[in-house]
């Protein structure tokens, strides 16, 4: 048992960094802006790159970890992310910084796979719903006090630390894995590369056409973009339902309404908390002229609920269907998003904006572990691989889609409200516009956890975990 804790520490420990570098540059973002004197576009690719880079490989990701072996590819993941979140620091350009968070995303895109498939082999089904609140709960807290950890980082020693903090974490992380992580039986696999250069290539156009859209005015070549990603990703889905070379995606798994319940939940989750730090970052700083440190302070709560409240909700997963916690979670994150834009106006206080996050933090903590729990319930252990790897990608593709929207939102809501693009330093006859351009783009992912919440509970009205999974996708997806 003692070993099994261990594993779970290893395990939790490099998906929380992961995570945490998915919303620490949040708060870093001004600061980059200014040292490379670039502008809101390029200083929101410092964070796609990363999100994108780490969603497009998952699926096969997933698959190598049950090729060779998930603590194989998750210590090598690791050394690449830790390598290149030295590099990151290091950088000296806004486009070498993007490229390290290339690498970055590639490496923790090894990682996030393996973390789900080792809990789900070395804990029982009645002690994996434990488990699993331990890892929502690390989950939430990461992308919930990303930007408080960045703050205290960039203040304290520069922005460039957010980096290096990941390189001791990342040692100490490959110590843990290699001493207590077992080895597992693997599994030969056939990947199906035709589908990942679909995927990859589908996912690219797509997140590319919408982050640089407002740059070139959103001519007929960006929409052409966009159109050519769904397309692309549409003929993807196609080739999966038919191929049977071993397919990225067994749709078969989502006939089990606990998976599909679950990829809905964690898609409005991953869009809605990585998007929504980033105006409030350019608010609280531009506006409200707080420190970096003193403008992630409204997001503290969100991580501490979190933390507590997934711990608590771990305890009864194995008993309860998702719309339990995940529908009042995904409404109560809707309900405080709304809250937060009607209150981010240039003369409010601290203690405004985090009354709204405590109401975003009771729900990102009902919601997160009950997703994340749910996810693999019912996947028998050979799919382990290709569940994660499909949930993670989920979250991740959401996160990516939430802050290239979000940025293509602000810029327009920007040059509405009369302000410019490359504004660093604020002016005082600009605060107002300012202000009503992040609010007014706040409204984006509350709408998304609102779909998320009326998604949940609808698909989720009838016993979701009545289907027999490991028969039917078995059939699909031979051991």
């Amino acid at each position: 048992m003692k070993k099994q804790r261990l594993a779970l520490l290893a395990v939790c420990l490099g998906f929380f960094v992961i995570l945490l570098d998915s919303t620490i540059v949040a708060v870093a973002n001004p600061a980059i802006m200014a040292s490379f004197d670039t502008d809101v576009g390029s200083v929101v690719w410092v964070t796609s790159a990363y999100m994108l880079a780490f969603a497009v490989p998952l699926l096969i990701t997933g698959r190598l970890g049950d090729r060779f072996g998930p603590k194989n590819i998750y210590l090598v993941g690791l050394v690449v992310f830790t390598l290149s979140s030295l590099w990151a620091g290091l950088s000296g350009s806004i486009e070498v910084l993007i490229l390290a968070r290339v690498f970055q995303g590639l490496g923790a895109a090894m990682m996030a796979p393996q973390t789900m498939a080792v809990i789900t082999r070395i804990f029982p089904p009645d002690k994996r719903g434990s488990a699993m609140g331990w890892w929502g709960a690390v989950a939430g807290v990461a992308m919930a006090i990303g930007p408080v950890a960045g703050g205290v980082l960039e203040d304290s020693f520069g922005w460039q630390w957010i980096f290096f903090v990941n390189v001791p974490i990342g040692i100490a992380t490959i110590v843990l894995s290699i001493s207590f992580i077992p080895a597992f039986e693997t599994r030969l696999r056939r990947f199906d590369l035709f589908g990942v250069v679909l995927s990859a290539v589908g996912m690219f156009l797509l997140i590319f056409g919408l982050q640089e859209g407002h740059t070139y005015d959103w001519s007929a070549a960006v929409w052409l973009t966009i159109i050519a990603g769904l397309v692309t990703m549409g003929f993807f889905f196609r080739y999966q339902a038919s191929t049977s070379n071993d397919p990225l995606v067994p749709l078969g798994l989502f006939r089990d309404r606990y998976f599909t319940v679950s990829n809905i939940g964690i898609a409005a989750l991953g869009w809605t908390i990585t998007s929504m730090m980033v105006p409030l970052m350019f608010y609280a700083q531009l506006v409200g002229g707080l420190s970096p440190t003193r403008s992630a302070l409204p997001l503290l709560p969100l991580g501490v609920l979190t933390a507590v409240l997934a711990l608590i909700v771990g305890r009864y997963l194995d008993r309860l269907q998702p719309r339990t916690l995940a529908g009042p979670g995904l409404l109560l994150v809707a309900l405080g998003l709304g809250w937060l834009a009607l209150v981010m106006k240039p003369d409010s206080s601290v203690w405004a904006l985090t009354m709204p996050m405590l109401v975003v933090g009771v729900g990102n903590g009902l919601a997160w572990p009950a997703v994340a729990g749910s996810a693999t319930r019912n996947l028998p252990p050979h799919l382990a691989g290709a569940g994660s790897g499909v949930f993670n990608t989920t979250r991740q593709v959401a996160g990516v889609m939430g802050v290239a929207s979000i940025g293509a939102l602000m810029t327009m809501r920007l040059t509405a409200n009369g302000v410019p693009e490359r504004t660093v330093a604020l002016p005082p006859d600009l605060r107002d516009g300012f202000a009503a351009g992040m609010a007014q783009s706040m409204l984006l992912p509350a709408a998304v956890a609102l779909a998320g919440f009326l998604a949940v509970m609808r698909l989720s009205s009838s016993a979701a975990g009545d289907t027999k999974l490991a028969t039917a996708v078995s059939k699909e997806v031979k051991p």
